[in-house]
């Protein structure tokens, strides 16, 4: 966007767009290209989103810097403020950048945002794949960064779109020198205890020795590899035809595949893998895997816990379930509804009183979730519910000693009313 010469397609975007604004160089150049282009055909309005991670004693001033620009340029701005003091070296990187995303899909959310634009250039797409490389990634790490992608979020589909990876951090400093542009400089991008600083301070300028196009050879690698992670995907869906299912993969077709073709059956499992927002497991855990899917006897369960979540074989279907924490909230019904619910007032003076409680499975409980039925002990009601059994530990609300809510079960009937203010307890998941 900043140059048109080597500049991405442009993405169609909406009616609202976002900026995410670092204050580094090339966030800076980003949001001039993108103010400039919106100021000439005015289809979009701009907001910029700056990330606050708390890391750096300049991290206060970064804020300050980002929302005075956002003002120069008269768009919106709002930020976020991580709390990752106190994380370990090793997983400072990889922490950061996943609460990153996860804040900014938050942002869009909030301001019905479905498209941003984030300021990755040649040089980062470069750095990827040599890091990505020394990990000894596969064709889906080599293909570093695409273009433009699908950002997980619960509110809405979100585009995230790099417009500037076509282009060099040459030609972003050389465009900024143009229109006089100002930026700020991290000092950590000079630590050569990071990884991928060490591969822009060292490797790349030795590669520039060796090859002056380097850089640019790089990228264009990445892009290649990412057209055929691409039919890859596509030979995956179709070898797993018959494997890939709504709930989960089949155990037993996915060993047939792999006796016959065991590559083949590597590549499907890491497409359902990515396709659930997995990482890739190592060689060595995917041997594990292997091994342990030939040698589990029909009927029997197992489970691996891999990238914060965990993996369940059950009933001969493999299922991912994310491991989260989580609470009960009280929603109102509106007044026109007819649905039942607890009696808001009942629930108010509850909560006053501290006769609210969750509690965790025991093993005897009992509760009634229909008219005209018995109370059934919650593992009757697992079963009749097909409820795997890892999610039999469920949460659990009490009031006044009085078991009235079972996530993922029901509530307790004779405590629901029809007829004025209610509410209803739900078990929401926190992100």
């Amino acid at each position: 966007m900043a140059s048109s010469r080597k500049s991405q397609p442009s993405p169609k975007l909406g009616k609202r767009i976002a900026v995410a604004l670092s204050g580094g160089l090339d966030s800076v150049v980003l949001l001039d290209t993108v103010c400039k282009a919106q100021s000439k055909n005015k289809s979009s309005a701009v907001y910029v989103f700056h990330i606050h991670h708390g890391l750096q004693k300049q991290a206060d001033d970064w804020l300050i810097f980002c929302e005075k620009l956002a003002k120069k340029y008269q768009v919106h701005f709002d930020f976020r403020l991580l709390h990752l003091a106190g994380e370990e070296q090793g997983n400072v990187e990889a922490r950061a950048r996943a609460e990153r995303y996860e804040a900014l899909a938050d942002l869009c959310t909030e301001y019905g945002i479905e498209d941003l634009l984030l300021a990755h250039h040649q040089n980062d797409q470069a750095e990827t794949t040599l890091l990505q490389l020394l990990r000894g990634a596969g064709v889906a790490g080599l293909a570093g960064m695409p273009a433009s992608r699908e950002l997980n979020a619960q509110g809405g589909k979100i585009i995230l779109w790099r417009p500037l990876l076509g282009q060099s951090r040459k030609e972003l400093e050389a465009y900024a020198k143009e229109h006089k542009l100002k930026w700020i400089e991290d000092p950590s991008n000079q630590d050569s205890q990071y990884r991928r600083n060490a591969i822009r301070k060292t490797i790349i300028p030795a590669l520039e020795k060796i090859q002056p196009e380097a850089i640019a050879n790089l990228a264009r690698s990445a892009g290649l590899l990412g057209e055929a992670q691409g039919l890859l995907d596509r030979l995956a869906i179709q070898d797993g035809k018959h494997i890939l299912l709504t709930n989960g993969i089949g155990h037993q077709p996915l060993l047939e595949l792999a006796q016959k073709d065991l590559p083949a059956a590597n590549n499907v499992l890491r497409y359902w893998l990515r396709v659930n927002g997995l990482t890739m497991p190592s060689q060595e855990r995917l041997a594990a895997w292997w091994r342990d899917l030939q040698l589990v006897k029909a009927g029997a369960q197992l489970e691996w816990a891999h990238d914060e979540s965990m993996i369940r074989l059950w009933r001969g279907v493999l299922q991912v379930e994310e491991v989260k924490a989580g609470e009960w909230v009280f929603k109102t019904i509106p007044s026109a509804s007819k649905a039942p619910g607890f009696a808001s007032q009942w629930i108010k003076d509850a909560q006053k009183n501290g006769l609210v409680t969750l509690k965790e499975r025991s093993g005897s409980e009992k509760i009634q979730i229909k008219a005209n039925t018995p109370r059934k002990t919650l593992k009757n009601l697992f079963q009749e519910g097909d409820v795997p059994p890892w999610q039999r530990q469920a949460p659990l609300l009490y009031i006044n000693g009085d078991l009235i809510a079972v996530a993922g079960v029901g509530l307790s009937y004779p405590h629901l009313v029809h007829t004025g203010p209610r509410v209803r307890p739900e078990w929401q998941q926190k992100a």
